[in-house]
């Protein structure tokens, strides 16, 4: 038979802040209204923040 190996758990901590989720690519998006236009585009801009971790996406529409 072979060796049992044994996983360590991730901290309740790390569970609560949600760094496991965002590392999996579960984030939490909240729309940031602060830039809403594009000048060099020419575009309308939606910027959006993780309210877990801080990362940020946008989408041209």
């Amino acid at each position: 038979m072979g060796d049992v190996i044994k996983f360590k758990r991730p901290s309740p901590r790390a569970k609560s802040d949600g760094r496991t989720l965002c590392q999996s690519g579960f984030h939490k998006w909240k729309v940031v209204t602060a830039r809403r236009f594009d000048v060099k585009r020419g575009k309308l801009v939606t910027v959006e923040r993780c309210t877990r971790c801080g990362a940020e996406r946008t989408q041209y529409t």
